[in-house]
């Protein structure tokens, strides 16, 4: 059977920038996925398609086609008094390279990386952390098959959450996906 749409892949994957493995699946614990419902990137979904169980692949995505440029208008300085948690300062999570979860007052989840803390304020980049990066991916489909009733029920319910990338941003049925993806 051929991956396409509607159908579960699993791939088995090395993702590399920049000369450096940044992320990988392995043939015993693959990435899978259900090709055309928008839980990878569009160009990692095509360059399956058509593929059988046992064929290899590889591609170059470019930031456009990726994760997009790296903007400056996604970094922000805010008041140090938002980190305060039961009246104290988190200086653990205030360190310039940690990402930390962030909670809009519209309930949104956005993960920021800290840039700088300063006296008053701490500086930190919303960009996904790949934006502007050229991704080059090799790996192999592992499985195609048909999916579950299960599958598609926890598809459905993913997307009804406003959630189809596949992590758990939105879980609580009301945020939808807020930048994590």
């Amino acid at each position: 059977m051929k991956a396409e749409y509607n159908k579960k892949v699993a791939v088995s994957y090395e993702l590399t920038v920049d000369g450096k493995v940044e992320d990988r699946a392995d043939e015993n614990n693959p990435l899978e996925f259900i090709p055309g419902h928008g839980q990878l990137l569009a160009g990692f979904e095509d360059a399956i398609l058509g593929l059988e169980p046992g064929q290899t692949f590889e591609l170059t995505l470019t930031p456009d086609k990726g994760y997009g440029e790296w903007d400056e208008q996604y970094k922000a300085e805010l008041p140090k008094s938002i980190f305060v948690i039961d009246g104290e300062l988190a200086k653990d999570i205030l360190v310039p390279g940690n990402t930390v979860p962030l909670t809009t007052k519209g309930g949104q989840t956005m993960v920021g990386k800290v840039v700088a803390v300063n006296d008053e304020t701490v500086t930190m980049d919303f960009n996904h952390p790949m934006a502007g990066k050229t991704l080059h991916f090799t790996g192999k489909v592992i499985e195609v098959r048909e999916p579950t009733f299960e599958e598609i029920q926890e598809l459905l319910s993913r997307k009804s959450r406003g959630c189809d990338c596949g992590c758990d941003c939105g879980a609580d049925g009301e945020t939808g996906c807020s930048g994590c993806c």
